[in-house]
């Protein structure tokens, strides 16, 4: 009889061993599990990066840019030693030779481009077959930008970096583009080299949040200002920019008060009989645009513009 009753808490110490050891493997597999899901959510954020050339000349600068998703630190290493922690930037070699640019975006993300850098030996580039791009530096997504070709050729293609092809042809370019970002607009005519021209895209809601920083950010500001009211100029749509410049740096007033130098003229206007102006005015170009906050507050009460026109040299006053 005792055989029995030890035989039976033999069973019942057995089971719970084998229970107890199910439990375990159970939790194990399901941790590998959570870590296997886990690793494979993150593995499907890979770098969007680019650099403009993996080919330029000593005296050229290696220009490059990173659009990687909810990324929020990047370095970048040059292949000699020299680093740089921006998401854009240029950089200017002082050595010839084939280098490896590496970037590594939140530290674990990486992205490697060769770059072969070589001596400056061509002859230079005659003047009259160069061309070169004019347009705006900013642009928003859902709204045309407009850049032109300045030069003479028979052939303009040009490809604004978004969809990897050729999308429009002509000496003037209309786009659109639908994705914020740091693009590379390339032409190319039959000329012999490309032109190239860098634009920052970014969404209708952002906001800077340093306008009026010394520095970086006001910079950013001064160049917003000025591709809106250019592209103003340019006969985009008006209601877009203007109001987009209204609500962002004047509170909804459109009666801010503006100061104008144009071709070294001075007047004193308000903001949209100036924005109203602009469209009618024809081959205009805004130089400068800056504005001057109201005392305690983050709306603008004055904004100077310096501008010239196609027809005249910027800063020489036509005689009257």
């Amino acid at each position: 009889m005792a055989d029995d009753q030890n035989y039976g808490r033999s069973i019942s110490t057995n089971r719970q061993g084998y229970i107890f050891l199910y439990i375990v493997v159970s939790i194990l597999l399901l941790a590998g599990l959570i870590f296997l899901f886990k690793s494979s959510l993150f593995d499907k954020r890979t770098v969007n990066a680019k650099i403009l050339k993996d080919e330029i000349l000593l005296d050229e600068d290696l220009i490059y840019s990173d659009n990687t998703q909810s990324a929020n630190s990047w370095l970048w290493e040059f292949g000699n030693g020299d680093k740089s922690t921006k998401q854009n930037g240029t950089y200017h070699y002082s050595k010839p030779g084939a280098y490896i640019v590496r970037l590594t975006v939140d530290g674990k993300l990486q992205q490697q481009f060769p770059v072969d850098v070589k001596e400056v030996t061509a002859a230079p580039v005659n003047a009259d077959t160069l061309i070169t791009v004019n347009g705006p530096t900013q642009g928003i997504v859902n709204e045309q930008v407009r850049l032109e070709a300045q030069g003479t050729a028979r052939i303009y293609e040009w490809s604004f970096g978004e969809t990897g092809r050729v999308d429009v042809k002509g000496p003037t370019a209309l786009y659109t583009y639908h994705n914020p970002g740091t693009y590379f607009v390339k032409l190319n005519t039959d000329k012999g080299h490309p032109a190239y021209h860098k634009i920052l895209v970014t969404n209708p809601d952002s906001v800077f949040n340093t306008m009026v920083t010394p520095g970086e950010g006001e910079q950013r500001v001064i160049d917003d200002i000025r591709a809106h009211l250019q592209a103003i100029a340019n006969g985009a749509d008006f209601n877009t920019h203007y109001y987009y410049l209204v609500n962002k740096y004047f509170c909804g007033d459109e009666k801010v008060t503006v100061n104008l130098e144009s071709n070294a003229d001075k007047k004193q206007t308000d903001f949209y009989s100036y924005c109203m102006r602009l469209t009618f005015g024809g081959g205009i170009y805004v130089d400068e645009a800056q504005i001057t906050l109201k005392p305690k507050s983050t709306c603008s009460s004055l904004l100077t513009v310096k501008q010239h026109s196609a027809t005249a040299t910027p800063g020489i006053k036509r005689s009257k």
